[in-house]
């Protein structure tokens, strides 16, 4: 049940749909303002995890292939868990924020970018063990399909002799925008991900340059 309903943007979703007569990711994507990707992906962990059923069919005067239909899978039998999770959430964010402040900016940013590459070398651990001989534009390609299922919505770009991940939605939400120095976990996260599947991970001659939105930039970009 943690594993399908402790992110709280899947948990939303799957109130959205136990409160409707069902969605399509399309639908889900619109409302909640998500990459088509993303919401397509909270949808199918919701339907493994049983809370959702899928159903193919065309929507009223569509043609073409015809698209999965989201339908809850009946009253839940742990609507009090769901309580308890939203307060969980409420409470590892209240920690967090007080963490951070007592930290300062640059113990905090550093300590999240520590955590973020230690996490995205264990990913990719598990995405491809043993493969870690990819070009750095085919790493950035698996870097960003990894996000993707992480919430992040990215996808990789050539910027000259660059290349960079552009992620389109943050999963960390409202807490980044408070303090973006929990954006420093993305860069911490590309550079664990490179560190086992490129060749030639990023180090001190290569970078890893990290802009964001939260910071005033225009876009959230990892560029190697």
């Amino acid at each position: 049940m943690t594993a399908a309903l402790g992110d709280p943007t899947r948990r939303e979703i799957y109130l959205h749909v136990r409160s409707g007569t069902g969605t399509t990711a399309a639908a889900v994507a619109r409302d909640f303002g998500l990459h088509p990707n993303v919401a397509r992906h909270h949808l199918d962990r919701l339907a493994a995890a049983g809370y959702l059923t899928v159903r193919l069919g065309h929507s009223a005067g569509s043609a073409g292939r015809p698209a999965k239909h989201y339908h809850a899978a009946g009253p839940p039998s742990d609507a009090s868990a769901l309580d308890l999770l939203a307060k969980r959430d409420d409470l590892v964010v209240s920690l967090l924020v007080a963490a951070l402040d007592r930290l300062g900016p640059a113990v905090a940013e550093e300590l999240a970018e520590e955590v973020g590459e230690a996490y995205g070398h264990s990913l990719a651990q598990r995405i491809a063990p043993g493969e870690g001989q990819r070009s750095l534009r085919g790493a950035m390609q698996v870097i960003a399909e990894a996000l993707t299922a992480h919430g992040f919505a990215a996808r990789a770009e050539e910027r000259g002799s660059s290349t960079a991940v552009v992620s389109e939605h943050c999963p960390f939400g409202a807490a980044a925008a408070e303090h973006p120095v929990i954006c420093a976990v993305d860069r911490g996260l590309v550079r664990g991900l490179l560190s086992c599947l490129c060749a030639e991970p990023a180090d001190a001659a290569h970078p890893v340059v990290l802009s964001s939105r939260a910071r005033g930039d225009d876009a959230c970009v990892a560029t190697v």
